[in-house]
């Protein structure tokens, strides 16, 4: 193996920083960010902030009025780059409201770091942050500028942060997403489905259950026979898959109910595949003429096809390879702010944060041993860019 070669290099750099990397990651943790509570996330987004502005690059605190301030980190490292980009992107916020730091305190044990936030992702912003230590020490300019952009809304949808993410990327010649990787092994995500959520409201007609029933039109039964005809559509095979988790209809047993609603999550790894899932949807019609539908919704986030990672994983694997790490990739079910990028015709490649387990639950970790390797991965992709 290639001892001068610059993944070689970051990783052998970054080694011996783990316990640097360990108390920034503790430091981050010991802020709370929940998504929902701007004036703690607005706390949390200062201290990334400013470990971000030790090391001389440019960080613009982007105001949003509900939520916390997003962040726009500026790197171009000398004369010699071009007019192209990189974009890193992550998010600050996290699942867990103001107190949960009481119950689950940052803490180290067998290895393994937890704690709120740890794994989903404020890891993975650390990770980013000593990778650019790392850049900055190597000789000689990279060939493009680099944006890190952490946002504060992912965890709810992006609202926010949405036009602000489409843009960036549609500048970038690559992006590169800090979620947390997949198990023990730390897959990459090359592929994700496209997720949305759809209403389907029933309107039928209101009487009385027992002395004129036929007079009703009933809204439950319309509906549930509604569900039982899109249950049908799930497709395993090609990843599509619709499910009914909210449903809602009448106002006592003795009257035939006038309205019913249902909310369903909807899945597709496919563009097509979504593509037609929402046609079908507008298509249905009612099984009594007397009853009326409502299809409010749709996917919100595209698929992320791998197609639009393949290459992007091909050279991690290979610079990996470097550094005796050996990598490989998955196809996930949840969505991320990287379907959004690759939507924009943008090569994509997520899944390159923490290793660890537990997102959103008590027992939140990141594996130590592996943030320095990581780190390093995600320079060299950025050096070899």
């Amino acid at each position: 193996m290639d001892q001068s070669h610059p993944a070689k290099t970051f990783l052998k750099m970054l080694t011996p920083r783990l316990p640097e990397m360990l108390a920034t990651l503790r430091l981050f943790v010991g802020v709370e960010s929940p998504s929902l509570e701007k004036a703690a996330a607005d706390r949390c987004g200062r201290i990334i902030a400013a470990e971000w502005r030790k090391r001389g690059v440019r960080v613009e605190s982007i105001a949003q009025r509900h939520r916390g301030d997003h962040l726009r980190v500026t790197w171009w490292s000398g004369k010699g780059c071009s007019a192209g980009q990189l974009l890193v992107l992550g998010h600050y916020d996290t699942v867990y409201a103001t107190g949960t730091l009481a119950k689950m305190p940052f803490r180290i044990a067998g290895g393994k770091a937890y704690g709120p936030g740890t794994f989903d992702m404020k890891a993975g912003i650390v990770q980013a942050l000593f990778a650019l230590d790392a850049l900055q020490r190597l000789s000689g300019p990279l060939r493009k500028g680099i944006i890190f952009l952490w946002t504060s809304d992912e965890e709810i949808g992006s609202d926010s942060s949405r036009k602000l993410i489409e843009t960036e990327a549609r500048r970038s010649d690559a992006v590169f997403v800090l979620e947390p990787s997949f198990g023990p092994r730390g897959l990459l995500k090359t592929a994700r489905k496209g997720v949305g959520e759809a209403e389907i409201i029933v309107h039928g007609r209101a009487s009385h259950a027992g002395l004129a029933p036929q007079e009703g039109v009933n809204a439950i039964h319309e509906l549930a026979r509604q569900l039982a005809r899109i249950q049908e559509w799930n497709d395993w095979r090609p990843g599509v898959t619709i499910n009914a988790g909210l449903i809602e209809g009448g106002t006592r047993t003795n009257v035939i109910p006038e309205r019913a609603r249902a909310v369903l999550d909807l899945r597709a790894l496919r563009i097509a595949d979504m593509q037609r899932l929402e046609q079908r949807l507008r298509a249905l019609r009612p099984t009594v003429p007397s009853a009326q539908l409502e299809i409010h919704g749709g996917f919100n986030r595209a698929p992320l096809e791998r197609k639009m990672s393949a290459a992007l994983f091909a050279r991690a694997k290979s610079l990996g390879a470097k550094m005796n790490l050996s990598l490989d990739e998955c196809t996930v079910g949840g969505g991320s702010d990287g379907n959004l990028t690759a939507a924009c015709g943008v090569p994509t490649l997520d899944g390159l944060g923490a290793v660890g387990d537990g997102a959103h639950s008590s027992h939140e970790h990141v594996v130590v041993k592996t943030m320095p390797a990581r780190a390093a991965l995600l320079a060299a992709l950025l050096q070899s860019s």
